[in-house]
């Protein structure tokens, strides 16, 4: 419910200044990035230019925020709340210098608070995510040459004259910039100025991201991909909201054939948004969008600095950013005419933000393209199971490429049982992770000169380390999770909470020395096994612990690409759409990881993952090939990778799914309350439990504890909530949650569409 009170939560202003400024001021709702239920009530000063949308700063209590103006409240408002009486409102200080944000960005915003139960404030803090782009640039102080007829009482020393011939040979610099070009230090260019021989100017300076030509010649496009082409480019020229599914098997160039929809975009002087689930992993992807537009596109992450934030949020919000390519957060940037969107790997759970505002970027980049009146482009060789179901229900558009682009053919996929082919043991190493079929595949294509990737999606050098005298298992103290060892580094680390320490040398509850052992296998161990095998391969590692930014990825793809390393060993990240012409063998080395769990998806996410590491082989004239090793190669995903039946897997998938009522053919909500204390927060449990609605068909499983019970410190527990397709299941929810107020130290997360079950 919003709320129209909070502008008069602050010390009350002078009645007689209120009233003067009332007599000629509007009321305003100003909606503020805090986690608050709706906008505040303030004051627009006839001065102010104060639309819609405009950014403002306005004052809180003590101090003074940067908020939004909002649109009338919804229709949800209680009907009895009254207005705060204008003479008690506070005024609006001042409108900042950046566009509003538009009609359809607010929309939007506000849609995404609703379907995820979110507070409107919370959706605005992410669009508002670069606060120092919200103030006028800074002047920035230049450097140049003012004259050229130098005064006869000024001695030009080398030091001088080098400064001399650096402005006369290029731009007006920044000090610095300027002493560094010429080996100097700051000193000898104040001189110059105080000489009256070089002068300093103050000038305004925004970044610009120059513009991509849609003109430019792209590759020779296959007839599947110029039909595929065709129809994206037909459907950005329709200027109207569609969606459609680019289905093609990895390799067969997707990537090009989105590029003609963008290209389109441009011509028609409209934005462009590119969505990937890895931007720091995205060299190939950046190389091959400059080759076919001649410039590089604006990048949207996390790894960026505050200045490139600042600069890239001020470009987008004046259409100065014509492509944006971006991890899921660059859906809430500024766009003011937004053409096209692409989400490529559209399957990737990386797409689903899990802190904080709860939402899955490839559904809101549909919500955005519907409330926008424009296309949007789902890209991937495994489709998630929703957008299948959405092709098969004609609510999307889908295109399909089937085979690989030239003449690179798909990879041939063998089946290792472990059950019969068990890794034997390692000389000094102990147990071995690579079967005798792996290692003389491995064998063979290092003796012909091409690359193998070997697949192990666990990271460090074991997920387990326990006392073989006592049996003790050494755990986070802040989760319910065990503590992987992370050889290379020397510590003990939670993948969780990020907690790590030093591996004991004697054990901290038996006290024996000596007896730690490292169980399972992760990269770290699997490349330890691989260079004791094969001593002359050149190895490197391709994790989130050994890249450190986008710079190190690039380097690495770079190596492998130049044949500069032989072995590569991997996590999912080696998955995320590189092209290695000359990798030819894929080894998995546990295909069965992530099958179980309690995940409704675990099949179809398995499959997806196994799949796109397969993709990886034989992506030019070479065949490749894949083993993966399984302990139940019976099961229908390791058949249906074997046998190239991706179509027959997922229908037998959605079956089971839709037989269950399970998503896309109903709904899940899980609610996950945590606490410092376990008892309390057993109790705020117990008090939702009592209030649970009844409802036709709707399901409430919980309270029960989280599989991570303990995260962060913090105990947890959970309730899922099941019900058809179709039904309001955010009413139910909003209705059950207002009847319970809850322990300031409890925190309730409504997780819509949960795609995490820990």
């Amino acid at each position: 419910m919003p709320d129209r009170h909070a502008s008069t939560a602050t010390l009350p202003l002078d009645p007689a200044p209120a009233e003067a400024a009332a007599g000629a001021s509007r009321r305003v709702a100003v909606l503020l990035p805090l986690p608050l239920t709706g906008p505040y009530d303030y004051l627009a000063p006839p001065e102010l230019a104060v639309a819609p949308g405009s950014v403002v700063r306005v004052p809180l209590a003590q101090r003074e925020l940067v908020g939004v103006v909002w649109d009338d409240p919804p229709a949800t408002a209680a009907p009895e709340q009254k207005p705060v009486p204008l003479e008690r409102l506070r005024p609006i200080l001042e409108v900042l210098p950046v566009p509003p944000l538009t009609a359809v960005a607010r929309r939007f915003l506000a849609w995404v608070a609703d379907y995820t139960l979110a507070a409107p404030g919370a959706v605005l803090r992410m669009a508002l995510s670069s606060p120092a782009a919200l103030e006028e640039p800074r002047p920035v102080t230049l450097y140049r040459r003012c004259v050229f007829s130098l005064p006869e009482a000024l001695r030009l020393t080398p030091a001088r004259q080098r400064v001399l011939t650096e402005l006369a040979e290029g731009p007006a610099r920044t000090l610095a910039d300027l002493a560094q070009a010429a080996g100097v230090g700051t000193s000898v260019v104040k001189g110059l100025v105080q000489a009256g021989v070089v002068e300093a100017v103050e000038v305004v300076y925004e970044p610009r991201f120059e513009s991509p030509d849609p003109d430019l010649d792209g590759p020779l496009l296959s007839d599947h991909q110029a039909t595929a082409a065709g129809a994206l480019r037909k459907a950005v020229h329709e200027d109207a909201f569609s969606v459609t599914l680019l289905d093609g098997v990895t390799g067969s160039g997707k990537t090009e054939v989105y590029f003609e929809a963008i290209a389109t975009a441009l011509a028609a002087g409209r934005q462009a948004l590119v969505m990937l689930p890895e931007i720091v992993l995205s060299a190939q992807w950046l190389e091959r969008f400059e080759r076919r537009f001649g410039v590089a596109p604006a990048l949207w992450h996390s790894d960026l600095t505050s200045a490139q934030r600042r600069a890239t949020w001020r470009a987008v919000a004046q259409g100065q950013a014509p492509v944006v390519v971006g991890a899921r957060s660059a859906l809430f940037l500024p766009y003011p005419d937004l053409g096209l969107i692409v989400v490529d790997e559209e399957h990737e759970s990386a797409f689903k933000q899990e802190d904080g505002v709860t939402y899955h970027a490839r559904d809101m980049a549909v919500v955005r393209a519907q409330l926008g009146g424009i296309p949007a482009v789902l890209v991937s060789a495994t489709p998630a199971l929703e957008s299948l179901n959405n092709v098969r229900n004609g609510r999307y558009r889908a295109q399909h490429l089937p085979e690989r682009h030239g003449d690179a053919v798909l990879p041939e996929i063998g089946l290792v049982d472990l059950r019969h082919d068990r890794p034997p043991k390692l000389e000094g190493l102990g147990p071995g992770w690579l079967s005798a079929p792996l290692r003389a595949a491995i064998a063979e294509t290092l003796a012909a000169g091409e690359q193998v990737l070997l697949f192990l999606n666990r990271r460090g050098y074991a997920p387990l380390t326990l006392c073989r005298a006592c049996g003790h298992r050494l755990q986070c103290p802040n989760c319910t999770a065990w503590l992987v060892e992370h050889r290379l580094a020397g510590r003990l680390q939670c993948h969780h909470c990020g907690h790590a320490s030093r591996l004991p040398t004697a054990c901290p509850d038996c006290g024996a020395e000596g007896t730690l052992a490292a169980c399972g296998p992760g990269v770290e161990r699997l490349a330890e096994e691989a260079r004791a095998l094969f001593p002359e391969a050149r190895q490197a590692m391709m994790t989130s612990d050994t890249l450190t930014g986008p710079e190190s990825a690039a380097a690495l793809v770079r190596a492998v690409q130049a044949r500069g390393i032989d072995l590569l060993i991997g996590t999912q990240i080696v998955a995320k759409g590189h092209h290695f012409p000359h990798l030819t063998l894929v080894g998995v080395v546990d295909a069965d990881l992530g099958l179980y769990g309690g995940d409704l998806r675990a099949a179809e996410r398995t499959y997806q993952l196994l799949h796109q590491v397969a993709g990886r082989a034989g992506r030019a004239e070479h065949r490749g090939k894949v083993l993966l090793q399984t302990s139940e190669p019976e099961h229908p995903v390791m058949q249906a990778l074997a046998a190239g039946e991706r179509d027959r897997f997922f229908e037998a998938e959605a079956a089971a799914r839709e037989s269950a009522g399970l998503p896309p053919f109903g709904r899940l909500a899980a609610l996950v309350l945590s606490g410092p204390d376990a008892r309390q927060l057993d109790e705020a449990a117990r008090q939702l439990a009592r209030r649970a609605p009844q409802a036709e068909g709707v399901t409430i499983l919980g309270p029960a504890p989280a599989p991570l019970a303990v995260l962060r410190g913090r105990h947890r527990r959970r309730f899922l909530v099941k019900a058809p397709r179709g039904f309001r299941l955010q009413a139910l929810l909003r209705a059950w949650l207002g009847q319970v107020k809850m322990p300031n130290a409890v925190r309730l997360q409504v997780d819509i569409d949960p795609y995490s079950f820990l």
